[in-house]
C-alpha cells in the first residue's frame, strides 16, 4: 500500500511541476523551505536539537499555531526536560510559530516520502510525535509506528467536505488510523466520525477544542499604535479575507461611510502574496488609506473613511480586539470560513458568510447562542451598517459570543495531560 501511495504522491509531482516550477519563480511564499521539504535538514535544527528528548508537534498554518501556542507552553511545564520541535507547511505559519514560540526550533514539514521523512526522524528521534487536527500523512505515520514512536492526534477533526472522502477510501485508511495511539476529537460528532472511518474505538476521546483557548495578547506595538491614530472612529475588521471578498466590502464601502460617516476599514487578506493585488484594488477604486506597516511612522490621526491595509504577520488576531464589529473572511466564498472565535473572544460582535464548513460546529454553537450573525454577500452592507449603528444590540451579541468563548474553555489542560500519560506509558513500555 505504502509503494502504491508513494508512486501516486511522486506521479503527482512530476505532473505538477511546471505548474510548481513557475509559482515558485513568481512567489516566495512557494520557494520557502523548499530544501528542507526535500529532507535536507538544516544545520540550525539539527545543533537544536541534539542530545535533547524531542516533541515532535506538527501544525499546518496560522490557525494551528496559534492553537498549539497555549499546547506547547503547558508541555514546556509539564514537561521542563523535553523540547517541542514545531513544523508547519505554510510560510505564514513558519513566521508566527517562530515569532510566538522562540524556545522551539521551527522548520518544513518533509514532503511525505521515506527518504525525506526518515531523514528528519533519524535527527530528531522523537519521543512522541503530535499532529494537529486532520494532519493524517501516511508516510510519517508509518515510519514512526515502525520506530515504536506514540503518536497522537490532537484537536482531531473531520470536516463536512473531507469527511465522504474519507468514507470513500476508509479501506485504505484503517491500516493508519490503527497505527496511531490516540484521537483527541474537537466534539462527539468528529469521535464518531473518526471511528466510522476506521479508528480504532478505545483510541477515541473528545477533549473539546484548543481554539476556545487561545487567549491573544492585546497589548502589542501594533495594536497600541493603531489604537492612538484611530481618533474616535468605529473600526471594521475584515480579517482573513480571500480573492473575491475584498471587491465586495470595497463596493460595500461608500454606503457605509455614507450612513456611518466615523467608520474606519481594515483589511487583513489570509495570504501574503495576495498583498499587492489587493493594495491595487483599492487604489483603483480611489480610497484614502494607510498601510499598518507604516502606521508606526503615520503621525497624523486616522479620519472615518480611510481604509488600514494589514500587511504584517501575526498582528490579526489582536487587531480584532479593537473592532467595533468583526467580518471573518473565506466565508462569502466557498472556502469553508476561518475562526471566529478569535474576535468573539474579545466580545466583538462577528459576521460571517454562509460558508462556514470548515469551523461549522464553532458556528452553531455560536448560532444557538444568538451569538454570531451570518448573512448573505448581498446583505453584508446593510449588516454592517446596522451593527455600527446599533451599539447596544451589537454589544450585546459580543457579549454572547464571548460568553460562548468562555464556556467551552478547558480542552488544552485535558490534551497536554493525555500527552504526557502517553509519553510516560510508552516510555515504561520501552523498558
Amino acid at each position: 500500500m505504502m509503494v502504491v501511495y508513494s508512486a501516486l504522491l511522486v506521479a503527482v509531482l512530476v505532473v505538477g511541476a511546471p505548474y510548481w516550477l513557475v509559482r515558485m519563480a513568481t512567489s516566495g511564499r512557494y520557494r520557502a523551505g523548499l530544501r528542507g521539504r526535500l529532507g535536507l535538514v538544516p544545520k540550525g535544527l539539527q545543533a537544536a536539537v541534539a542530545g535533547q528528548s524531542i516533541i515532535w508537534l506538527h501544525a499546518v498554518s496560522v490557525g494551528e499555531v496559534m492553537a498549539a501556542t497555549r499546547l506547547i507552553r503547558e508541555l514546556n511545564e509539564r514537561l521542563p526536560n523535553a523540547l517541542v520541535a514545531v513544523s508547519t507547511t505554510t510560510e505564514t505559519g513558519q513566521r508566527l510559530a517562530k515569532k510566538r514560540l522562540p524556545a522551539s526550533p521551527v522548520f518544513y514539514l518533509p514532503l511525505d516520502l521515506k527518504s525525506p521523512v526518515r531523514r528528519y526522524l533519524n535527527v530528531l528521534r522523537p519521543q512522541i510525535l503530535v499532529l494537529m487536527e486532520s494532519e493524517l500523512w501516511p508516510r510519517l505515520i508509518t515510519e514512526c509506528a515502525k520506530d515504536g514512536t506514540p503518536i497522537i492526534v490532537v484537536n482531531a477533526r473531520i470536516s463536512d467536505r473531507s469527511f465522504p472522502r474519507y468514507m470513500r477510501l476508509r479501506r485504505l485508511w484503517r491500516p493508519f488510523l490503527e497505527m496511531i495511539s490516540l484521537f483527541l476529537a474537537q466534539s462527539p460528532e468528529t469521535a464518531a466520525r473518526l471511528i466510522e472511518i476506521g479508528a480504532p474505538e478505545t483510541r477515541v476521546r473528545v477533549t473539546g477544542n484548543l481554539k476556545y483557548d487561545v487567549q491573544t495578547n492585546t497589548d502589542n506595538q501594533m495594536t497600541r499604535r493603531i489604537t492612538s491614530t484611530l481618533a474616535g472612529t468605529r473600526l471594521i475588521v475584515a480579517g482573513s479575507t480571500l480573492a473575491g471578498e475584498e471587491q465586495t466590502l470595497l463596493a460595500a464601502w461608500p454606503a457605509i461611510r455614507q450612513a456611518v460617516p466615523d467608520a474606519t476599514l481594515l483589511i487583513a487578506p489570509r495570504h501574503t502574496d495576495r498583498f499587492d493585488e489587493v493594495l491595487q484594488l483599492i487604489r483603483k477604486e480611489g480610497f484614502p488609506f494607510v498601510r499598518c506597516s507604516e502606521v508606526m511612522q503615520h503621525t497624523d490621526h486616522i479620519v472615518g473613511g480611510t481604509i488600514l491595509f494589514l500587511d504584517t504577520i501575526g498582528d490579526l488576531a489582536s487587531v480584532y480586539a479593537l473592532a467595533s464589529v468583526a467580518f471573518v473572511g473565506g466565508s462569502l466564498v466557498p472556502r469553508g470560513g476561518h475562526n471566529p472565535l478569535e474576535p468573539a473572544q474579545f466580545g466583538v460582535p462577528v459576521v460571517m458568510g454562509p460558508s462556514f464548513e470548515n469551523f461549522r460546529e464553532i458556528v452553531e454553537t455560536m448560532q444557538e447562542a444568538d451569538a454570531i450573525r451570518i448573512v448573505a454577500k448581498e446583505k453584508l452592507t446593510q449588516t454592517l451598517i446596522e451593527m455600527l449603528r446599533n451599539k447596544e444590540d451589537s454589544h450585546a451579541l459580543g457579549k454572547r459570543g464571548r460568553a460562548v468563548f468562555q464556556s467551552q474553555s478547558g480542552s488544552t489542560a485535558q490534551t497536554a495531560q493525555a500527552i504526557v500519560s502517553l509519553l510516560k506509558e510508552s516510555v515504561g513500555t520501552a523498558r
